[in-house]
């Protein structure tokens, strides 16, 4: 192709006009998109960061499942920086964005996904081993565990540059999409299929463990009760993981199926419509994975309680040290002041009474 027939000059509003009438979101809507929006947000920030201080701080985490998972953490932290950078580069703002600016916006989306999938694959993996040889936790080293880990977000930053390595429409319009302008159709096909085909791969590999874990419990209910609880463990993670991966599949389907349908083309398929609910359905899914972390395993919800105890009693002491360094003004009369001492006594009580 030409160097001349291509477009890396123009703005996003060349683009969006070349592929048809944008969606324009009211001013009212927009507002309530960003407050809403950001809310969750802020929360996926904050619950995805004790998911991480949890497994740093907990030595009953350090095992190979709850890295992978403070890693599948990390994706949807990530997800929530997306989704902030979408909100306030959307609606008015996206035909003044340059193409560069359009890649970040949409690379972030794209890394975070494939970082959220690249986890759930390699979790699957670890599942099936120790599963396999009937064991709570797989025998792979911190070693093999950190390049998993470097090997994800290797993936995923890939995944998510490819489009702006060249696989994209710049130079040939009438292959460009209607709900990424500047993406080629047939990368959405590729992507969309791909990511399916793995959805399915993942299902199936899950319900085999599972089966095997209930069959294999179902053989053992002839033991004490103690030790049935004990090989009942690892059927109480595989549990955890197949309530993420069914809320992932759950909200990440849709738009798999909308993107498939903008690659084939499909005219009668009111995708710009369908958009804003499927962005709304990847926020819910990074919002749910806390909750189901803490819901599903007791472990890691007692350690959020205490993190938030620790973070509590901090924010205290920091008042108080703070009260008890303010200096006395000029005008004050020292002699009714009570001593160090005694303010650092009656603080200490307060303290202790509360």
């Amino acid at each position: 192709m030409a160097q001349n027939n291509c477009h890396y000059n123009e703005s996003m509003q060349f683009f969006y006009d070349k592929v048809g009438k944008r969606q324009n979101l009211t001013s009212t809507m927009l507002i309530t998109v960003q407050v809403v929006g950001s809310t969750f947000c802020i929360f996926i920030l904050v619950a995805n960061s004790m998911v991480i201080a949890a497994v740093i701080t907990n030595k009953r985490f350090h095992y190979p499942f709850y890295y992978l998972l403070a890693n599948l953490a990390s994706s949807d932290f990530l997800a929530g920086i997306a989704y902030v950078y979408l909100m306030f580069n959307t609606g008015d703002v996206s035909p003044t964005l340059t193409i560069r600016e359009y890649f970040f916006r949409q690379g972030l989306l794209d890394v975070s996904l494939s970082a959220s999938l690249a986890n759930l694959l390699v979790i699957a993996l670890e599942r099936y081993i120790s599963v396999m040889n009937w064991k709570v936790h797989s025998n792979l080293t911190k070693r093999r565990v950190t390049l998993l880990i470097v090997l994800v977000w290797s993936i995923s930053i890939f995944m998510g540059a490819v489009p702006s390595m060249g696989w994209n429409c710049i130079c040939s319009l009438d292959s460009c999409s209607k709900m990424a302008p500047i993406f080629s159709r047939s990368y959405l096909i590729f992507w969309s299929v791909s990511n399916l085909i793995i959805f399915v791969a993942m299902v199936a590999i899950y319900m085999r463990i599972y089966a095997y874990v209930k069959r294999k419990t179902t053989m053992l209910m002839s033991h004490t009760s103690s030790s049935l609880n004990r090989k009942r463990t690892p059927i109480k993670l595989i549990k955890t993981v197949m309530a993420v991966l069914g809320a992932f599949v759950v909200c990440w389907t849709p738009g798999l199926i909308v993107m498939l349908l903008d690659g084939l083309n499909c005219e009668d398929c009111y995708l710009q419509k369908l958009k804003s609910l499927m962005l709304l359905l990847a926020v819910a899914n990074s919002v749910m994975n806390p909750c189901i972390y803490s819901y599903k395993d007791e472990e890691m919800w007692t350690t959020f309680k205490n993190l938030m105890r620790c973070i509590g009693n901090g924010t205290r002491r920091q008042r108080s040290t703070r009260a008890n360094a303010k200096p006395l003004g000029s005008s004050q009369d020292t002699s009714t002041s009570p001593p160090a001492s005694e303010e650092r006594k009656s603080d200490d009580n307060a303290s202790f009474d509360s």
